[in-house]
This record gives C-alpha cells, structure tokens and sequence, in this order.
C-alpha cells in the first residue's frame, strides 16, 4: 500500500490564459508506504500542484489519486500538508498553532494539548510554548508548522520546500530535527525540493521532473542506510549521484 498517482493530468484555463497551460500529463508515480521520496526539478514545473491534487485542494482533470488503496481525488483531510510558509496563526500561541489541526479534525482537545507538550518537548520547543510567532525565530516557527502537520494524524505527509526560505544553518537544523522524526514515525513522505543535497540526505528516493507540463524523468534510490550523516555528501557516492541529478536538471 502507500501513495499511488496513476495517469494524472492537469491544466490551467482562466480569462488571463491565452491557452491552457498543461501542467501535468499522465504523470505515474508510487510511494511505497513508509517511505521517504523527494521530487526535485525546474522551477515551475508542476510540483506543488501535485501537493495541491494530493492534498485534495485541487482537482485533476484525468487519473487517479490513492491512498492505501482508496480514490482520494479532490478529498481534503487524508494526509497532512506542510506548504512553503509556516501559516502560523499571529493570535494564537505556539501551543495553540500546532494543535489546530487537531482540532479541526475533531480530536479531544484536553488531550491533543497533552500529547503536543510532549512533542514541543522533544522539538526543543516546550519552553516557547506561550510564545506567540512574532516572537519565534524562523526555524522556531517552522518547526512549529512541522509539528502541526505531523499531529494532524495522517500517515501521509505533504512537505512542500518547507525549509527553502531559511538560512544555511537553521537549514542544516531543521533537516536534523525531521530525520529524527521521521526515524521514529515512518511516516510515508513526499518532500518537495530543489536542493540536490537536502535530497540525497533525507530520502530514500529521488523523483526527477522534466519541464512544464511534468514527467518523469528517472528515478533513484539512495544507497545510504539510515540514520545519516550530513557527512555522507562528500562521499565518493553521494557526489556520483548529485552529478547525475544535476546532469538531468540541466537537460
């Protein structure tokens, strides 16, 4: 079971669109439960559309979305999205952020405020937890959406560049933070990038999309057993490998 895209198309028609825009077509792809893939390819290519079909935000004009076996097309609420920004309500506490999802889903709030001070625990956030998102640094901030979306309850995550906009180091931090999680979750997830390195790191394949509308252009699995390294990169392998996915980039 897992996360299956079978012949997926999507286009864009509008009043400032002289023609539609393909975006997708037939596009194929398989995750395997449990695991951990990352998509990369040229800007614009489609990417966080297929989050958006995913995720149920959008619509596909053709094939099927399953997970675990059942059609999702066009169904919000199935897996748990994390996009390029952190949507952190400014009202609300760190506590409260990250349990909104809970509480659209309808869990017990007594005990989704329960299990989320474990976790900011572990996320090194207990102390912040009053804390309003002026007053969190950004990778605070995006650990604080990332816990959201994993207490959202789905097995299925949708991360979508989520650590694209922080600084080199905080970067480093915040990939650290999700391995170790992962690593204890297993959730299955799907990881939208364009840093080659981020995505040699974390997964355990990697998708390349061609351009607009996109396709895929290969695949690859990551020959380095978990937990890593970031010290890895230097290998002899993983510098092979990165001269491939930049060769097919650049294509």
């Amino acid at each position: 079971m897992g996360l299956v895209i079978n012949n997926l198309s999507k286009s864009y028609r509008g009043p400032q669109i002289s023609q539609p825009m393909d975006v997708l077509y037939s596009l194929d792809l398989d995750i395997e439960s449990g695991t951990f893939v990352s998509l990369i390819g040229p800007s614009g290519c489609g990417k966080s559309t297929i989050c958006n079909l995913i995720a149920g935000i959008e619509v596909p004009d053709s094939g099927e979305i399953l997970l675990d076996g059942k059609v999702i097309n066009g169904m919000p609420g199935q897996v748990s999205y994390m996009p390029q920004k952190d949507l952190l309500l400014p009202w609300r506490t760190l506590l409260n952020n990250v349990i909104l999802g809970c509480e659209i889903s309808g869990q017990d709030k007594r005990q989704a405020r329960e299990e989320a001070q474990k976790w900011l625990d572990q996320f090194g956030l207990a102390a912040f937890s009053g804390y309003y998102p002026h007053q969190l640094s950004g990778g605070m901030r995006q650990r604080g959406a990332l816990l959201r979306t994993i207490l959202f309850g789905r097995k299925t995550l949708l991360l979508d560049e989520p650590f694209g906009a922080l600084d080199a180091l905080t970067r480093k931090e915040m990939q650290r933070w999700l391995l170790k999680i992962w690593n204890q979750t297993h959730h299955t997830v799907l990881f939208i990038t364009h840093d080659i390195d981020e995505a040699i790191l974390l997964s355990d394949k990697v998708v390349v999309l061609s351009q607009r509308p996109a396709r895929i252009l290969q695949e690859f699995s990551i020959p380095f057993a978990h937990p890593r390294d970031p010290d890895l990169l230097l290998s002899r392998e993983a510098l092979a490998l990165k001269k491939q996915l930049l060769q097919l980039l650049l294509h």
